[in-house]
């Protein structure tokens, strides 16, 4: 079914596509029909520029990131074998496992994480 696109809903899909709302969220605001697609498909025909991305660059987010690994120590090795690991320990592999000395790192973990802070 062709959606009906009078004036009044052409003028808030271009005033909410503009605003960085995501063609699914408009298409629920338009109603009565209103698809993703057909949100999709008329911004392209009315020449609507794609919404721009994020301004944090990739870049940046990368620096944070490694800001931040610099941060952490490495947890002291506790040395878990794999019947002391819990829920709430990490799981994280420490050396060779055809090694007697194969161990996991045994630190607390994340909430809800197979690792600790340092390793994840």
């Amino acid at each position: 079914m062709a959606v009906d696109w009078t004036d009044n809903r052409v003028a808030l899909l271009s005033d909410l596509w503009q605003s960085g709302y995501s063609a699914r969220q408009i298409a629920e605001r338009l109603g009565e029909g209103v698809t993703r697609n057909a949100v999709i498909g008329k911004a392209n025909r009315l020449g609507l520029s794609k919404p721009s991305k994020s301004s944090v660059t990739r870049q940046q987010r990368q620096k944070e990131r490694a800001e931040n690994v610099l941060h952490l120590q490495p947890p002291i090795d506790e040395g878990a074998t794999i019947f002391s690991l819990t829920a709430s320990t990490c799981r994280w592999p420490i050396g060779d496992p055809g090694d007697l000395d194969f161990h996991f790192c045994g630190a607390e973990s994340k909430v809800g994480q197979p690792y600790c802070e340092y390793h994840a």
